[in-house]
């Protein structure tokens, strides 16, 4: 068995023992196995063991790398989880069916252009930034009502939110006002959690875990 599938299904059995102590019984969250820097000869293992949800950081690695094996594999779900600039919209909608990090209103224009311009289908989660930080983007939380109906007007389908905690800080508050905020505006979707604190975020009910280097192992430059 490949690095990567052993180390998946461990995640797995993970969340399985979270989800049975909080006794959620209909709560199934979704991994995405962040794969930005990995080569196909590790994302392949994952593919046949019947994994389909990886994530992308850079739009440019991602066309590359992915044109080929998702013209081979049509039940692969590809994530944009970086910063989404307005030049790459355009590619970025070529090759992904999730963005999570939508986080201006310049972007959703740009991106309800290209969408219905190529008829695409493409789930999005407008990008929250919780910890005020002024290196980060992201929508204030107190912005987010009337971004989410602009985002409506475009037509654009939002089907959660997202959030990337402050680093060295603990992440539970953030995954608390992310749920919060989630169902306060209805929406389903909630993106959080990352290797080293997905099971706090499954307590907060994450939908989908972003998890790279705990599938994978550690970056090579």
């Amino acid at each position: 068995m490949h690095h990567t599938q052993s180390n998946l299904i461990e995640i797995k059995e993970k969340i399985k023992a979270k989800i049975h102590e909080l006794s959620l019984s209909e709560y199934d969250p979704k991994i995405i196995a962040v794969s930005k820097t990995f080569s196909e000869e590790d994302i392949l293992p994952l593919i046949d063991y019947g994994h389909y949800e990886f994530g992308e950081n850079k739009v440019q690695e991602a066309l590359n790398k992915w044109s080929p094996i998702k013209k081979r594999n049509k039940n692969l779900k590809l994530h944009m989880l970086g910063k989404l600039q307005s030049n790459k919209v355009k590619n970025a909608v070529e090759i992904f069916d999730y963005i999570h990090s939508l986080d201006s209103l310049k972007l959703a224009n740009k991106l309800s252009d290209e969408i219905h311009k190529k008829s695409k289908k493409i789930k999005i989660f407008i990008q929250i930034n919780l910890g005020s930080e002024t290196q980060k983007s992201g929508i204030a939380p107190s912005d987010l009502e009337t971004f989410f109906k602009n985002c409506l007007s475009l037509k654009l389908d939002i089907i959660g939110t997202m959030c990337i905690p402050p680093e060295n800080l603990d992440p539970k508050p953030f995954f608390k006002d992310l749920l919060q905020l989630n169902k306060k505006m209805n929406l389903t979707e909630i993106s959080m959690g990352m290797t080293n604190d997905f099971l706090d975020a499954v307590e907060h009910q994450s939908t989908y875990l972003r998890i790279g280097q705990g599938i994978f192992g550690k970056r090579t430059k």
